[in-house]
C-alpha cells in the first residue's frame, strides 16, 4: 500500500518523501528513486528507532520546506497462535506497530502545531477493529493504535490537525512494477516489466504451529489459511485503494475511520452488530431500578394486594 500511494502521489504532482523500510531497501535503491522522480526524496527509516524517524521529518523539512500529510504504512505481524509466540514476537509486533506510530505522531506534532495544519493517515487494518484466531498480538497492536488515534486527535483538534484511520481488508496486491518514471519505462520497457507479482504478505511471519494447535481445523490456523486463498484471488485492489487514500488527504472534512473493500466493510459491520446485541441482552444487570420506579413498583404490589383483601373481606 505504501508503495502505491507514493506512485499514486508522484503521478499527480505532489512533493514526496518515499521511506523505504531499512531491512529491505538500500541507500542506493533509495538513491535511484530520487534520480527517476525529481518531486521526490528517498530516505531509509525503521520507526522503531526514534531517531531514524526524526531524520526523516527533518529531511523532508529542508527539502520540501513544510509536510503536509503523513502517511504511516509501516506494518508487522506474526501469524501462529497466541500460546505460540515468544517474547520477541510480540515484543517486535508492539514495537513496529504502535511504538513506530507513536513515534512518528510526537515528532511530527510540533511542526504541524507550528503551522496549524497537518495530516495523518495511518493505517490500521481490520485486525484493528475485530479479533482473528492466529493473528492476536498483531491485532492488539493495531487495537493499541485505533486507541491512540481517536484519543490524539481530540487533544490536536484545536490546532486544525486531522487523521484517518485506514482499515483495509484483504487486497489485491496488483501493482508489480517498479516504482519508475513513465519516461525510464519507455526507454527500456523490458527492464521494468516484472512477470512475477509482489510477495504474498511479506509483512507477516509465519510461525511454526505447536502440536495442540497443529490440525487442519485449529482457529489457531485461520490466519494462515487464509493465506491460500489471498492475493490475485482478491477483489480490492491495492493500486485503487491507494488513490482512494490520495483523495482521503486532500478531504476537508476526513473519516476517523476509512474501511477499505467488501471483506472489511462486511467484517466489521458484523462484529459491530453483535457487540450491539450483546449490550442489549445483558445491561439489564446495569440498570437497577431507580428510586422513581421502585416507587412504582411498589404502588403496584400495593395495589395488586389491596384488591386481593377486598376480595377476601367481601367474599360477595
Amino acid at each position: 500500500m505504501g508503495r502505491s500511494l507514493v506512485k499514486t502521489a508522484l503521478a499527480r504532482n505532489d512533493l514526496v518523501s518515499a521511506v523505504g523500510r531499512t531491512y529491505e531497501n538500500s541507500p542506493e535503491s533509495m538513491k535511484k528513486l530520487e534520480e527517476e522522480h525529481e518531486n521526490c526524496l528517498g530516505l531509509l527509516c525503521d520507526v522503531r528507532a526514534r531517531e531514524t524517524v526524526k531524520h526523516v521529518i527533518d529531511q523532508t523539512i529542508s527539502r520540501f520546506g513544510r509536510i503536509d500529510v503523513i502517511a504511516n504504512c509501516s506494518g508487522y505481524g506474526v501469524i501462529g497462535a497466541c500460546e505460540d509466540q515468544d517474547e520477541f514476537d510480540i515484543r517486535n509486533q508492539f514495537e513496529t506497530n504502535f511504538t513506530g506510530t507513536l513515534n512518528m505522531i510526537q515528532l511530527s506534532l510540533p511542526h504541524f502545531r507550528e503551522r496549524r495544519a497537518g495530516r495523518y493517515l495511518i493505517f490500521s487494518s481490520t485486525s484493528g477493529a475485530l479479533g482473528v484466531p492466529g493473528l492476536g498480538p498483531y491485532c492488539a497492536s493495531k487495537y493499541a493504535v485505533e486507541g491512540l488515534m481517536e484519543s490524539m486527535l481530540y487533544e490536536v483538534d484545536s490546532f486544525n490537525i486531522k487523521g484517518t484511520l485506514v482499515e483495509p481488508g484483504h487486497m489485491r496486491r496488483d501493482d508489480i512494477e517498479d516504482l519508475i518514471s513513465p519516461s525510464a519505462m519507455a526507454a527500456n520497457p523490458s527492464e521494468h516489466n516484472l512477470s512475477s507479482p509482489l510477495p504474498l504478505y511479506g509483512h507477516f511471519l509465519v510461525k511454526p504451529p505447536s502440536e495442540p494447535y497443529n490440525t487442519s481445523t485449529s482457529p489457531a490456523a485461520h490466519a494462515r489459511r487464509m493465506l491460500m486463498w489471498l492475493g490475485d484471488k482478491q477483489p480490492a485492489s491495492a493500486v485503487k485503494a491507494a488513490h482512494l487514500v490520495w483523495e482521503l488527504g486532500h478531504c476537508s472534512y476526513p473519516p476517523l475511520r476509512l474501511i477499505l473493500g467488501t471483506y472489511a466493510v462486511e467484517s466489521i459491520r458484523d462484529r459491530l452488530k453483535c457487540i450491539i446485541e450483546e449490550i442489549e441482552d445483558w445491561k439489564h444487570l446495569s440498570f437497577p431500578l431507580g428510586e422513581p420506579q421502585a416507587a412504582s413498583a411498589s404502588r403496584e404490589r400495593a395495589s395488586t394486594i389491596g384488591e386481593s383483601n377486598d376480595g377476601i373481606d367481601n367474599p360477595s
